[in-house]
């Protein structure tokens, strides 16, 4: 009988921790959706805004042909939108382009380029690795200030959020023009991403490359890999 004491007691005591800790995750995930849900504007609300820096374009997948993903092609359609609507005279396309053979941020200048941006007004962030070291360059590498952010809804909360920790007048714009497929899982994996990144910003680590400034208002070029 005690040992089946012992076992009921420890069992109970499993289940307190883990609705203690599930609880704490939807405790958080809600901080974050709730802190970022005013900032979430129209393009056009976007467009009658002043001062604003860049459009940052967050990365995702390129294909194995080095096309955009359709996440990724639709997140470049709103860049480009926002920036033939005047939102701000300059794109910063932030992604991932830390080995070789996989490169986001050429991808997305390409479709930029091909959409009729002029290539000064494109820089490329080429260790935008996650969502947190793409604004934290933004801020430090391009000296960024007041930016609009640009991805899914379903991401647009917790880079809104990690935005404001950073101290980044930050707005954002969704780029759901469809659906797409695995979003739930998607949407699962965004919970606990929201919590990891609730605890980054609070500590806020340096992101894995800094480097020299680069400042957003001046010549994309100089971020092209030939310079």
């Amino acid at each position: 009988m005690r040992k089946k004491r012992i076992i009921v007691r420890f069992l109970s005591a499993l289940l307190c921790l883990a609705v203690v800790g599930l609880c704490g995750v939807w405790g958080i995930n809600g901080i974050v959706v709730n802190s970022a849900e005013d900032r979430i504007l129209t393009p056009q609300e976007a467009a009658a805004l002043e001062g604003v820096d860049c459009i940052l374009v967050l990365g995702c997948l390129v294909k194995d042909n080095g096309a955009p993903s359709d996440m990724l092609s639709d997140r470049l359609r709103r860049g480009v939108e926002l920036y033939d609507m005047g939102a701000s005279g300059k794109l910063l396309m932030s992604g991932d382009h830390g080995r070789e053979g996989y490169d986001e941020v050429s991808a997305m200048k390409r479709y930029a380029l091909n959409a009729g941006v002029a290539s000064a007004d494109v820089f490329m962030d080429h260790a935008g690795f996650s969502t947190y070291e793409s604004l934290y360059r933004a801020r430090d590498v391009f000296c960024a200030k007041k930016i609009i952010i640009v991805t899914q809804e379903y991401h647009l909360y917790r880079a809104l959020y990690i935005a404001e920790k950073l101290g980044l007048e930050a707005y954002g714009v969704h780029a759901d023009y469809r659906g797409y497929t695995g979003q739930r899982s998607r949407d699962i994996r965004e919970v606990l991403a929201r919590v990891k990144d609730f605890g980054t910003s609070i500590f806020q680590p340096e992101p894995t490359y800094l480097g020299e400034t680069i400042p957003v208002w001046g010549d994309g070029k100089v971020t092209n890999d030939e310079a």
